[in-house]
């Protein structure tokens, strides 16, 4: 099959972007268990940016589940198809100038080098939200650590899939140690080293 698409070069409109919004653009990329507590701190994140007078938007995992990629499942295609779409949409994002928070398990490394990859080395913060297995299923609020217990939920990540810890992620963010309004405090931080 031929190939009659030929991207158009908009890298001036996305300085005259980066410029009027007074900012650069990044991703924000949290990862970590279920329960983790990735949603709350992107969401807290996100209020105080926008107080800050930062231009920003928040990808939920969740969230995307229930609207652009609704019609994917669980399995490992799909979940790769989910993380894939997100990095484009990420990328669309910065393009617009915006702070993109994204709030994803991601599970493997190859997921996260991906969105590394595609939203671009220099503009993505990768956050380990540090979580004990033990905490995350305490505060279960879905109930599907249970279900993935007693078998009622195939390939759940932590339990019966595995869940490769970053290495050498750009901030670790230990929750049994820091509190929501602390990791507000050092991720904000982090971001207004990036984006000067």
């Amino acid at each position: 099959m031929e190939n009659n698409i030929f991207a158009y070069d908009y890298e001036e409109v996305k300085e005259l972007r980066s410029s009027v919004k007074g900012h650069r653009p990044i991703v924000v990329w949290l990862t970590g268990l279920s329960g983790s507590g990735k949603s709350t701190i992107a969401k807290a994140l996100e209020i105080q940016l926008i107080k800050d007078g930062f231009h920003t938007s928040t990808l939920d995992g969740d969230n995307l589940r229930t609207g652009l990629n609704s019609g994917l499942g669980f399995s490992k295609e799909d979940r790769e198809e989910n993380l894939r779409r997100v990095a484009e949409v990420a990328k669309l994002m910065t393009d617009a100038g915006l702070i993109v928070i994204a709030a994803f398990v991601s599970p493997l490394k190859a997921n996260r080098d991906l969105v590394k990859k595609t939203v671009g080395a220099s503009r993505f913060i990768e956050v380990f939200i540090d979580t004990p297995l033990e905490i995350c299923e305490e505060r279960d609020v879905k109930g599907l650590y249970q279900l993935a217990r007693k078998g009622k939920i195939k390939d759940f990540t932590g339990i019966n899939a595995p869940y490769e810890k970053p290495e050498s992620p750009d901030v670790h963010i230990e929750t049994s140690i820091f509190t929501v309004e602390k990791s507000v405090a050092i991720l904000s931080k982090e971001i207004r080293s990036k984006i000067k």
